[in-house]
């Protein structure tokens, strides 16, 4: 059996779907698949060597110009061909901004988007070819079950969806300890963050995010308590970028929240153990990897009780409703006056419950999923 996974839209292993590829990709080696499975990759020459793939999976370039124009065409008249080729039983698209509208072979598809608000956005003729290219695919993977809801709202088959939660690398993402905390500042080049600090690691894509939210109710924290807080605000800037920047630059404490701008993957885990808290006030989420990834640190969390949030975290953090300022500003604040004792319960509820999250379940679980539909081969 001979699976073929698609790397375009992966962004070199940047993006979202890059970084599952990449935390898939790493089980691999360690999970007993029975059979003759094969895996492939296949993507633009530039990927080829940003996975590591060791030697039981192969990389594949498919020859075309480095243009979006190129890659559409491909998708839509070159694919199956290509395909057809390669012998595949089955493919895996990461990404559902890359799909044929109608695969030759069984496919699986990982969606880790609350969908409707993306699609309809776009234009009619993209929104129906994308709808219309999932309702032809033998399985939609999403992250929870909020993001299962949202796929109702484009009318595809409940049945073809399966729910498999997204993994933690627990190698990376532990509790800390040693006299690294203890120091005042937190030194990760090229920034030097004071302490204390709260942090939110999100892109700066939209409204729906609530950095503005965010910074108003920091700052009404700020003035009433007194307190020496700061706020970081880490991650990639995006479209809203500007207007977060603005409130920013309008608030009475903007010397004290710090915008990082992208932050690579690997240095959030300093981030997190240094902080005080992470907050997380977005309503849009259909994962809540950040949360989980600062739960699994033992870092207690305030999150907006929205979105997949709440299926993400449990009851082990505390909740504000996302369309609240001073709800959220009154949990900042009750999460920096909570007695100690009530403050390590959290933790270790929150470090317990994050537990369950592993990469290894999750590539169990997809693989499954994968074999079951190219079983189906037409």
């Amino acid at each position: 059996m001979k699976i073929g996974i698609d790397t375009f839209g992966c962004d070199h292993g940047k993006s979202h779907a890059g970084k599952y590829l990449v935390s898939i990709l790493k089980e691999l080696p360690a999970i007993e698949l029975g059979g003759d499975v094969e895996f492939e990759l296949f993507g633009p020459e530039s990927d080829r060597y940003d996975y590591e793939t060791g030697d039981d999976v192969k990389y594949v370039p498919v020859d075309l110009p480095d243009n979006p124009l190129s890659v559409k065409f491909w998708y839509a008249f070159g694919c199956n061909a290509f395909f057809s080729r390669q012998k595949f039983d089955a493919v895996v698209f990461l990404s559902e901004a890359h799909l044929p509208l109608r695969c030759r072979i069984p496919t699986v598809v990982v969606v880790n988007d609350v969908l409707s608000l993306r699609l309809f956005s776009l234009p009619f003729s993209t929104r129906t070819r994308i709808r219309w290219s999932l309702s032809q695919v033998g399985k939609i993977v999403v992250p929870s079950q909020f993001v299962k809801k949202d796929l109702r709202r484009l009318r595809l088959n409940q049945e073809k969806i399966a729910v498999i939660h997204n993994g933690i690398d627990h190698s990376v993402f532990y509790p800390r300890g040693g006299s690294d905390l203890d120091s005042g500042v937190v030194d990760i080049k090229p920034f030097a963050i004071q302490k204390p600090y709260f942090i939110y690691a999100s892109k700066m894509s939209s409204p729906l995010k609530k950095h503005r939210e965010l910074v108003r109710a920091f700052s009404d924290f700020k003035e009433r308590t007194g307190k020496p807080h700061r706020l970081v605000l880490a991650g990639g800037e995006g479209e809203f970028s500007d207007a977060v920047s603005k409130a920013v630059m309008e608030s009475q404490f903007a010397s004290d929240i710090f915008i990082t701008g992208y932050f690579p993957h690997e240095t959030y885990p300093e981030l997190y153990a240094n902080s005080s808290g992470c907050i997380f006030p977005s309503v849009c989420e259909g994962v809540g990897m950040s949360v989980l990834e600062a739960m699994s640190m033992g870092v207690p969390v305030i999150c907006a009780k929205s979105g997949a949030i709440p299926e993400a975290t449990g009851e082990n953090a505390i909740y504000f409703d996302g369309n609240s300022e001073q709800e959220l500003s009154a949990a900042i604040e009750r999460l920096v006056g909570e007695d100690e004792s009530v403050r390590r319960k959290m933790v270790a509820d929150g470090l317990e419950w994050a537990a369950r999250f592993n990469w290894r379940k999750t590539t169990e679980e997809l693989l499954a999923v994968i074999c079951a539909v190219a079983k189906k081969k037409k």
